[in-house]
């Protein structure tokens, strides 16, 4: 086997068919899938809560979004350095206003924040029935947030396979 291509099934089985690109179909995980792959996968299964996810689609997508975040993040803070805020030490009052560009990147942030809700709680989903584990778990992980890195972390379990809906054209 070539190394271009990694095994599609961690358990040694078969794996799922493929398609002219050697890619499982939507309703199987992709083990070893490429960053852009898992992306491109990610919105493709926008609000698929069937099926499973591998953990490299879940951890490509959890470092794709805090990439996002983050540069979100610094656009915001140079936002609020160019602003022309003032903090009167005696009384705590503030004047001026916020520049255009930290409302910019405020309100890119919700959009892209609400826009990428959904898929990502299917992810998380699909990722849980890849650990043979129920998906409504992944409800534990939106009020801790360290079960959901921990949850990302389990390993396949090939008892998971019951969650797959190769019926499912999607």
């Amino acid at each position: 086997m070539s190394d271009q291509y990694p095994p599609q099934n961690p358990y040694g089985q078969q794996p799922a068919p493929t398609g002219p690109g050697g890619e499982p179909p939507l309703w199987a995980p992709y083990y070893g899938i490429s960053f852009g792959g898992a992306i491109s996968r990610f919105f493709k299964k926008y609000a698929t809560f069937s099926g499973r996810a591998s953990r490299s689609e879940f951890w490509w997508w959890y470092l794709a979004n805090v990439i996002v975040a983050f540069v979100l993040s610094i656009i915001a803070v140079i936002g609020v350095v160019t602003s022309d805020i003032q903090v009167d030490s005696s009384t705590g009052q503030t004047t001026g206003s916020f520049s255009g560009l930290y409302w910019i990147a405020v309100v890119v942030s919700i959009l892209w924040g609400l826009a990428v809700l959904v898929p990502s709680l299917a992810l998380g989903w699909r990722r849980l029935h890849d650990a043979n584990l129920s998906g409504a778990l992944w409800i534990i992980a939106i009020f801790v947030n360290i079960v959901g890195l921990v949850f990302g972390l389990l390993p396949s379990n090939p008892e998971g396979a019951r969650f797959d809906r190769p019926d499912d054209r999607g």
